[in-house]
């Protein structure tokens, strides 16, 4: 089964860490990605760029309209996210507690949904 680990992180906490010690954990990180990847583990991974860059489009009552950066208030900030390979939620959330970013943040693990089966269901 596929999971989406949803990679949030506080940039208060990030901006506190030296910049040597980001550059370790990113390192760990990828490297630990791309040997998860050549396993077929990990399907895919990105890191976003920061939350202000992005917009938010929202259509209500059909009228549209565009807003500066995320829709939430929220103290954390999506940063990235990995599609992963799993047995079950408990190797999902395995796999996440191995990412260094949960001390700056959180990851949320979300089964990802069967496509084809909904392409079926709707006749796409």
């Amino acid at each position: 089964m596929q999971y989406l680990l949803l990679v949030y992180t506080d940039p208060e906490l990030l901006d506190k860490l030296p910049e040597a010690e980001f550059n370790v954990k990113m390192r760990d990180c990828l490297t630990n990605a791309d040997s998860l990847q050549a396993q077929g583990k990990v399907l895919g991974f990105r890191q976003l760029q920061p939350a202000a860059t992005a917009r938010t489009v929202r259509t209500r009552n059909g009228r549209s309209t565009v807003l500066d950066g995320p829709f939430a208030e929220t103290k954390e900030m999506l940063a990235g996210f990995t599609i992963i390979e799993a047995e079950s939620m408990e190797e999902a959330v395995r796999m996440a507690h191995e990412q260094p970013w949960t001390a700056y943040g959180s990851i949320e693990v979300r089964p990802v949904s069967d496509l084809a089966a909904m392409r079926a269901r709707v006749g796409a």
